[in-house]
């Protein structure tokens, strides 16, 4: 399994629109791609702007390749790219080890 890591900031004083919609965008796009296994959104305490979206899919290409060259990545950006400050910064990571 594979695991997306989206570090996301939002322009300041649009935390409750931007929660709606990255839920969303979340719930009705994303969880439907090919691959895709589930989700966790953490938000910041300190910086009320910055949002850690997790996401985990079974390979790299499912989010790559079968996701970012689908319709379905233009719609989850029309869903929560105007709330961007800058463009998300992506990473991903395949699990080294994990607690019970």
């Amino acid at each position: 399994m594979i695991l997306e890591l989206a570090d996301i900031q939002i322009v300041p004083g649009k935390q409750a629109e931007f929660n709606a919609a990255i839920e969303r965008g979340v719930k009705d796009v994303i969880s439907t791609a090919k691959g895709f296994r589930g989700y966790q959104i953490n938000k910041g305490m300190e910086s009320p702007e910055r949002y850690v979206l997790m996401i985990f899919w079974d390979t790299l290409e499912n989010h790559t390749v079968d996701f970012r060259g689908s319709e379905a990545f233009t719609q989850w950006r029309g869903i929560v790219g105007p709330f961007f400050a800058s463009p998300p910064k992506v990473e991903h990571f395949e699990l080294l080890s994990k607690s019970a």
